[in-house]
């Protein structure tokens, strides 16, 4: 098999943006995937590639989302690996239910949509990741590690998809707030700019000239204040409440 899914765009050189905390220390046991796509021949590819992985275990297989929501209640993967759009029950509308039969499992989309409204949709239902099939094998691997340390990835082009989203969000008049929302410090709201354009919390250091760790605090208290649970979403409801605008 080849070494990539597809072709780099130019705008994609970059690899996968990064939205989390750095990974930690090695893992024990291997990470277990779950590998949902309606292609057999595609499946059988990231089977065979992630299978040289040591730290990594193909657990099982489904070719659609309804299979997928069975094969996660009885295997209860770390990682399930979708794609967006299936036969019977598409991956974005299996998400939610997945999430439910087995809470602890972290999904990522690995697709060829590259609509913003398939992306900001993933993140809605509970998607960790979205990568499209165009990255390499290796980058993968590498993001399959990354969420199951906690960490959010998202493909570099679709990063402003993502915010092109956030954008149009705002400029609904008719949207109305449905509580309060939380006052951010200046310092928080600085970061949160950051976060929303995939930066990682090394790169928000430098720019702000601060430690990893007064970054990671900060996202902590923005996670706290906004009752959220990963920093795609505190951007997403950022940019709902109007709390910062990205021109």
């Amino acid at each position: 098999m080849a070494d990539s899914f597809g072709p780099m765009r130019d705008g994609d050189a970059g690899g996968v943006a990064g939205m989390g905390p750095e990974a930690g220390s090695p893992r024990k046991e291997p990470i277990r995937v779950l590998v949902v796509d309606d292609h057999a021949l595609f499946r059988r590819g990231l089977e065979i590639v992630l299978a040289a992985e040591e730290d990594i275990q193909v657990v099982g297989e489904a070719g659609d989302g309804a299979e997928a929501v069975d094969k996660a209640a009885d295997l209860l993967p770390d990682i399930v690996l979708m794609d967006v759009r299936m036969p019977k029950r598409g991956g974005i509308e299996a998400c939610t239910s997945i999430k439910e039969v087995a809470p602890s499992a972290k999904i990522i989309m690995l697709t060829i949509s590259d609509e913003e409204a398939d992306l900001y949709d993933a993140i809605k239902a509970g998607a960790t990741g979205y990568l499209l099939k165009e990255i390499s094998t290796d980058e993968v691997a590498t993001a399959i590690r990354a969420v199951a340390d906690g960490q959010s990835q998202i493909s570099p082009s679709m990063a402003s998809k993502l915010l092109t989203e956030f954008k149009s969000m705002i400029q609904r008049t008719d949207e109305r707030r449905l509580v309060p929302a939380p006052r951010l410090t200046d310092r928080e709201l600085e970061v949160l700019k950051l976060v929303a354009t995939g930066m990682n919390n090394r790169d928000i250091a430098k720019e702000l000239f601060i430690s990893e760790n007064t970054v990671k605090n900060h996202v902590r208290n923005i996670l706290e204040k906004l009752q959220l649970h990963s920093r795609m979403e505190a951007v997403v409801y950022a940019m709902r409440e109007k709390i910062l605008e990205i021109r």
